[in-house]
């Protein structure tokens, strides 16, 4: 819809390579897309980053602040399952960090 309407494409993506791999794959057949949000080497991300669960991270190496549509088999992307799996056993927490000023008063992430 947003096309049809002449509304830019913005994808918001910070949860890991999958969703990365199907944001990357709209965005190459959307004519409509101007920019892809990643969260790769971000803050936020302290034991481990989204390129920690892939065989081979170098599928979402940026160049100049561009990076190219995987283009292997399905999404273009390999898990490493082995990873998950050890991640697994650490357990997640499945909410947002909550940073602060130095006064204490709460701060946007």
């Amino acid at each position: 819809m947003a096309e049809c309407h002449d509304v830019a494409l913005a994808l918001h993506c910070p949860l890991g390579p999958i969703a990365l791999a199907v944001c990357l794959q709209l965005d190459a057949v959307c004519q409509n897309a101007v920019i892809q949000e990643q969260s790769l080497g971000i803050h936020y991300n302290e034991s481990n980053d989204i390129l920690d669960y892939l065989v081979d991270p170098k599928v979402f190496e940026y160049v100049d602040g561009y990076v190219s549509i995987p283009n292997g088999p399905g999404l273009g992307i390999e898990i490493n399952e082995e990873y998950v799996l050890e991640r697994a056993k650490v357990g997640h927490q499945w909410r947002p960090p909550v940073w602060r000023h130095p006064d204490r008063s709460f701060a946007e992430w």
